[in-house]
């Protein structure tokens, strides 16, 4: 099942895609006496008889809850109740560190001993198809072709092999980044900030496709496009610490919360940086990862 927030006659609305494309109203199908499909956040806590309830919706496709495509916009699909950023995929790292004049890069252990992350900023997202914002004190901007997680199940030290059973679904994230800013900051040695930190700088979307709709490991190929030019991807079975490791790892002794998002870092030749490449104004790019759709926005000057 793929999810969405979409915003329709001025008012946010999760919906759902049906098999020959159509956006589905969840609410308005389900009747006024309904409220679990009031917001993404109440659907997810509403756990399995939520989700059992959207396919019944689904199957039974009343037209009448039909939305009609070119009257609805995309928002981001969950505003993200807490937001952390991995770093797990090494041709990433190898690449970056390259292009940073290191011409035989070498990761310190404790990448491959635990999965590394950080807490950005949960309030920044936008949507599919919404502008990105160029932040005024950059000059270097680079997209970043990343799976994401969004936690369905509450959960603290979770095993690792129990993990899926707190995942609600899978999304693109797009964390778009302003490598001038980045580079001045992390000498500091105190992780990204303004590198990562302004406002439309996070997208997450189109779709939540639900976690019963592929297998875990989830194993999925990724494709990052600017302008309709390739510049990179790859594939999520090459993350060095899997979905399952970065929850057992950061849900130790600290509890995860319904609606929380989680990132897999950049796929290998995922952003601009590792190509050599960088955006300009008016780029117009496109993340595509395999069953869940493709995430497009342009970025803009102000």
């Amino acid at each position: 099942m793929k999810l969405a927030t979409v915003e329709y006659q001025g008012r946010n609305r999760v919906v759902a895609e049906l098999p020959g494309g159509g956006l589905l109203d969840l609410a308005q199908a389900a009747g006024p006496q309904t409220t679990v499909f009031a917001d993404m956040l109440t659907m997810i806590e509403g756990g399995d008889a939520a989700l059992d309830q959207a396919r019944a919706l689904i199957a039974a496709a009343d037209s009448a809850a039909i939305l009609p495509a070119d009257q609805v916009s995309f928002r981001a699909p969950i505003m993200p109740v807490q937001y952390r950023d991995c770093l797990v995929f090494e041709e990433h790292l190898f690449n970056c560190l390259r292009a940073f004049g290191q011409a035989e890069p070498q990761l310190p252990p404790v990448w491959y001993d635990q999965p590394i992350y950080y807490k950005g900023n949960r309030l920044s997202f936008i949507g599919h198809g919404q502008d990105v914002i160029w932040p005024g004190y950059a000059e270097h901007l680079d997209i970043e072709l990343e799976m994401a997680v969004v936690i369905g199940k509450k959960g603290r030290d979770i095993a690792a092999d129990r993990a899926t059973e707190h995942i609600f679904g899978y999304t693109i994230l797009n964390d778009v980044s302003a490598r001038d800013a980045q580079m001045r900051e992390m000498p500091g040695q105190l992780g990204p900030a303004k590198g990562k930190d302004f406002d439309t700088g996070n997208i997450l979307g189109p779709f939540i496709l639900t976690a019963d709709e592929v297998s875990h490991p989830v194993a999925l190929n990724m494709e990052a496009r600017v302008n309709g030019e390739r510049w990179g991807g790859g594939n999520s079975a090459a993350m060095q610490h899997d979905f399952g490791a970065i929850l057992a790892h950061i849900s130790a002794s600290e509890t995860l919360y319904p609606g929380e998002v989680i990132g897999s870092g950049t796929v290998g030749t995922g952003c601009g940086l590792e190509i050599g490449k960088r955006l300009a104004p008016g780029d117009l790019f496109e993340l595509e990862i395999e069953k869940i759709g493709v995430l497009a926005n342009r970025i803009v000057r102000a």
